[in-house]
């Protein structure tokens, strides 16, 4: 379908930072920036300085057309870059665990591996809120980050939920197994959601909208979680199942 780049720029480009001055300020400033986007073939003058500072963060950089930026931008004068900064600020992983233990609970933690869609990711988080999950995990690469479209989704449950953002999900999941949290990969041909013992520290992992739970991180967890599928549609959005099985691990904390 082709894109209408006359259009106001999307909601989860809301926080957007244009020009080569203002973008180049936004990094040294050292406040989170999500993703820096450079029109192809502009590879001169200070955006080889925005560049480099934003590798040197270890930031993600987007080479897209010039259409496309200018639909990002609203029409603005970009001068051939942008960055997007997050509408709330990332937790670390220690920072969950560490809130976990300051609660007096076993860790409770919901892995998105590639979430792609705000809104999917919004209603994790408000899901996860209600829940009484410590925090969420997601990366760096390949997912939606705390922009605002996700900040509304969420209805304001992203103030109250810890969200980490790594390099390396399979890496973090190994740290976590070896804090004694059991990983839980929810997806196709699992064990029975219902019947899984989800006692102790629990982490959930959500995958990609359309992939589910990537060969690798699926390979990591310990058990693999399923619904089943009565209808004629193979699978439920993600954000609905994992709704469905954060409560199940809630009614067996809560004993009912």
């Amino acid at each position: 379908m082709k894109t209408d780049y006359n259009k106001k720029m999307p909601a989860e480009n809301d926080g957007i930072v244009i020009g080569r001055n203002a973008v180049l300020e936004l990094l040294k400033s050292g406040r989170a920036v999500e993703n820096i986007y450079v029109c192809a073939g502009e590879k001169e003058g200070s955006i080889t300085k925005i560049i480099a500072e934003a590798r040197s963060r270890g930031l993600v950089i987007k080479e897209v057309n010039r259409k496309k930026l200018d639909y990002m931008c609203a029409g603005a004068n970009h001068q051939g870059v942008a960055a997007t900064a997050p509408a709330h600020e990332y937790s670390s992983v220690e920072d969950i665990l560490d809130y976990a233990a300051e609660k007096g609970e076993s860790p409770f933690i919901i892995i998105c591996d590639e979430i792609e869609d705000s809104r999917n990711l919004g209603a994790i988080i408000r899901s996860a809120e209600a829940c009484g999950v410590h925090g969420i995990i997601i990366p760096k690469r390949r997912s939606a980050g705390l922009n605002f479209a996700v900040a509304k989704t969420s209805c304001g449950a992203v103030e109250y939920v810890k969200v980490a953002r790594v390099a390396n999900l399979a890496s973090v999941i190994e740290q976590l197994k070896k804090k004694n949290i059991w990983v839980y990969a929810a997806d196709m041909d699992g064990q029975p959601w219902c019947k899984t013992d989800f006692s102790g520290g629990v982490a959930l992992v959500v995958g990609n909208e359309g992939r589910g739970v990537s060969r690798l991180i699926k390979e990591k967890c310990d058990v693999t979680v399923s619904l089943p599928m009565r209808g004629r549609v193979n699978s439920l959005n993600a954000s609905v199942a994992a709704s469905v099985i954060m409560y199940e691990i809630v009614r067996q904390r809560l004993g009912i």
